[in-house]
């Protein structure tokens, strides 16, 4: 179990915590920042290693007016076994005028017998700007077969808020139960064992980057496909969704994609966390 607050504001042209609250399972490291454009970056730690049966994670992130933030993880995200009940994650994102948001975790490892799922929730004003990651990846098993985990389900829901009003800029909900029967093959997830998403909300976003994007893509080892969202008080969205057997090959791909977005948006180099 574990709960986790940050409220991100502006002091002195640089992104700060104005608020942050924690408890058990849940940490944040000391802030750093990447280069001189002011974006703050935080990482998320879980001391206890993984989720199990029946956790609770809840993590609520404000970034305020003009304020800027990466939050990533230290490490990958593992559920283990969940006898009894799945494990859950409830995530909330709040985004001010001008706010930037780029949310880059390690991958999401379910093992055998996993349960899990993940509830997010973004509201965000129309000039704000949003970038969001994430890799799936099955874990280990004893007899060497991939897709022991039982299911994973990942809901997002992304509203605009403007002028006291609220509007469903998009609602993307990611099932994947695999059966009883072998799975390598053609017919579940068309044989690829790793899932990267990316979603991406800004009054940029257009057929033209999809499109663009789309052709990054092609240089990769993966089978990629790239959706536009509703448009909402003059702000849209899109989402790519890659298949691929590496999750070496995903991060590389959806690496790829951010870069070019950090560039031509923000003038800042491609992210390097440097982790390991």
């Amino acid at each position: 179990m574990g709960e986790l607050a940050l409220r991100i504001g502006v002091r002195g042209g640089r992104s700060v915590a104005s608020h942050q609250f924690h408890q058990g399972a849940l940490r944040i490291l000391r802030p750093h920042y990447l280069d001189d454009s002011g974006q703050v970056c935080y990482v998320v730690v879980n001391p206890g290693g993984a989720y199990l049966g029946a956790d609770l994670f809840v993590i609520d992130v404000e970034v305020e007016e003009g304020a800027k933030l990466l939050l990533t993880t230290q490490s990958a995200t593992k559920i283990y076994r969940t006898p009894g009940s799945f494990a859950e994650q409830r995530l909330r994102l709040r985004l001010g005028e001008g706010s930037q948001l780029e949310l880059a975790p390690d991958q999401l490892i379910a093992y055998r017998e996993a349960s899990y799922r993940q509830n997010t929730h973004i509201s965000l004003h129309p000039t704000s700007s949003l970038v969001m990651s994430e890799v799936i990846t099955p874990g280990w098993s004893p007899d060497g077969a991939s897709f022991r985990y039982e299911e994973l389900r990942l809901r997002t829901e992304i509203l605009v808020e403007s002028s006291g009003r609220s509007g469903l800029l998009a609602l993307d909900n990611l099932l994947i139960r695999p059966p009883t029967y072998d799975v390598t093959g053609l017919g579940f997830m068309e044989g690829f064992s790793h899932v990267g998403s990316l979603i991406v909300v800004d009054r940029r976003v257009d057929q033209a980057l999809a499109d663009e994007l789309h052709v990054l893509t092609d240089g990769h080892d993966a089978y990629t496909g790239v959706s536009l969202t509703a448009t909402v008080d003059g702000i849209s969205g899109l989402v790519l969704r890659s298949l691929s057997n590496s999750t070496e090959d995903l991060n590389r791909l959806l690496g790829a994609c951010s870069a070019l977005l950090r560039q031509r948006w923000h003038g800042t180099a491609p992210l390097d966390l440097r982790k390991y």
